[in-house]
């Protein structure tokens, strides 16, 4: 049981680790062309230098939603992974970590949402480039969305002992 609550606050921590990388990071959608590769994220377009993200009206709301709800999940995932240690050394045996699994599972319904934003408005959305692909912070997203979902399951189920 102690190696079980160790590996999944192992998976808390990594998962804690690639939200903050794929919501910092500016490389979700990556872009080639004549002139060269470039990539946008959450906040920067990053060619040679780096600019700010430039976005039409109709989209900005959305883009502001993505931020917003990576944000919160970042913010989720750090209060789960503080109320596991503290629930760790203040609950009774054979309780379950609910209030654990339930904030972990509100950062994992974040990240579907502002994922899910991401991939219904801006995917495909570098005009000027004739290949584009998601890049790795996209990627990242998804993982953790899977991850976060694991854990909050894993945290409701588990007793302490």
């Amino acid at each position: 049981m102690l190696v079980l609550l160790a590996g999944i606050f192992v998976v808390h921590i990594a998962t804690v680790i690639m939200l903050f990388v794929s919501t910092i990071a500016n490389v979700w959608m990556v872009g080639s062309s004549n002139f060269g590769s470039a990539s946008t994220g959450l906040w920067l377009r990053c060619n040679r230098t780096c600019d700010q993200l430039l976005v039409n009206s109709d989209d900005e709301a959305s883009l502001k939603a993505v931020q917003a709800f990576m944000i919160l999940s970042i913010i989720f995932s750090v209060i789960a992974l503080v109320m596991f240690i503290v629930q760790l050394f203040t609950l009774e045996k054979g309780k379950r970590f609910y209030i654990t699994g339930a904030i972990m599972l509100v950062c994992w319904l974040c990240i579907l949402i502002g994922v899910s934003i991401y991939t219904a408005r801006f995917t495909g959305k570098m005009p000027e480039f004739t290949s584009s692909h998601h890049g790795y912070c996209f990627i990242l997203a998804w993982i953790c969305f899977c991850f976060s979902f694991i854990i909050g399951i894993l945290y409701l189920v588990l007793r302490k002992k």
